[in-house]
């Protein structure tokens, strides 16, 4: 099993959603750094359960604490450790399915690959394993600050509420004044009402996250293998019920001619830039210094509060009717696991180009 993600920062992750903790270590994070303890937990804050009448009802504290590579409030260049206790863990509300596939769930796949299962909660498939990936995220947040680099995401839509694409027409020092994290205010009221009557019907419904990465210095990235926009689709990817991305204008470039999107070179204040961000900030597989920006579309979580026809692992034919605390819309708690991966790729390119350089 494959639990390490990253280049030159390496992200190695541990854990169950019922088990005694979930955690981490992050192996080639720069020496030197302000760790800024407050601020990691609030990124983990943004991600933990129970936090809105959106979310899932599980509470869970999600208090990090640091075992290595961190002393007087400085990074050393070590391997950070860091745990996440679970302490809010339903087990019982998981045994009807300990037999059962639960419908476009990992159970299935996960059986057939492994032939065992964590039925709790879907173990090590579990969304609440990115809790890991926010405490990695908070850090690179940390050092990308240093180098003038800031990472943000919001819910673009839900169902068929949307926002504008253009992520230039929204005040993103909005997005975490509303529980959907939204950063259009009417949007983000109709976003609620629509998860919160989803939620009443035992359903659940899925939607689009924007992130936004501003001051990227030009040349992060490959030409060939390891290009940016595939190493951030590869970690947007990785993200529990993602199912699509798209950088700049996306799939609708292709209705339209290249001389209406192509991205026009000009000298502005004495520096090379583009007279528009179609491409989304990369180009040839490498950042060009512009925002780079892009949607990730997240499907409807699977596990519902319905019956569904589904099958056991003896294969025979039955109803499942879960039980259980469950998210009605990921999309409020995933925003920060979005920044976070976005954050990861990006000092990871980061760290990879000033090695070449050296």
């Amino acid at each position: 099993m494959r639990n390490t993600f990253g280049n030159i920062l390496r992200l190695t992750t541990f854990g169950e959603s019922h088990g005694e903790a979930v955690g981490g270590v992050v192996d080639g994070f720069p020496a030197g750094i302000d760790i800024d303890m407050d601020f990691i937990q609030s990124e983990l804050d943004r991600r933990r359960p129970g936090q809105s009448k959106v979310t899932t009802d599980r509470k869970e504290p999600d208090r990090v604490e640091f075992l290595s590579g961190v002393f007087e409030g400085k990074s050393t260049g070590c391997p950070i450790g860091f745990m996440v206790r679970n302490t809010n863990q339903h087990s019982n509300d998981y045994d009807n399915m300990r037999q059962l596939f639960r419908p476009s769930h990992a159970d299935y796949t996960y059986y057939n690959r492994y032939g065992i299962r964590d039925h709790r909660g879907g173990g090590r498939s579990s969304a609440r394993i990115t809790i890991s990936r926010c405490v990695c995220g908070a850090l690179a947040k940390l050092a990308l600050k240093q180098i003038g680099v800031s990472v943000y995401a919001y819910t673009s839509q839900v169902g068929d509420i949307a926002l504008d694409k253009d992520y230039r027409k929204y005040d993103l020092q909005k997005i975490e004044e509303n529980i959907v994290r939204c950063p259009d205010e009417e949007k983000a009221r109709q976003m609620i009402d629509l998860i919160s009557s989803v939620k009443a019907e035992g359903d659940t419904i899925g939607g689009t996250i924007t992130c936004v990465i501003k001051g990227c210095p030009v040349g992060l990235g490959e030409p060939e293998f390891g290009k940016l926009n595939a190493e951030l689709g590869s970690a947007m990817l990785g993200i529990n019920a993602v199912k699509g991305v798209e950088f700049g204008m996306g799939f609708d470039f292709i209705t339209h001619r290249g001389t209406e999107v192509n991205d026009m070179f000009s000298v502005k204040d004495g520096n090379i830039a583009t007279l528009t961000n179609n491409s989304g900030g990369i180009q040839g597989g490498i950042s060009n210094g512009e925002d780079i920006w892009l949607r990730i579309a997240f499907k409807p979580v699977a596990t519902l509060l319905k019956e569904q026809p589904t099958v056991g692992i003896d294969g025979t034919e039955t109803v499942l009717k879960a039980k259980g605390r469950h998210d009605p819309c990921v999309l409020p708690r995933a925003v920060p696991i979005v920044e976070s991966m976005a954050a990861i790729v990006v000092l990871d390119q980061y760290l990879l180009l000033k090695t070449v350089n050296m």
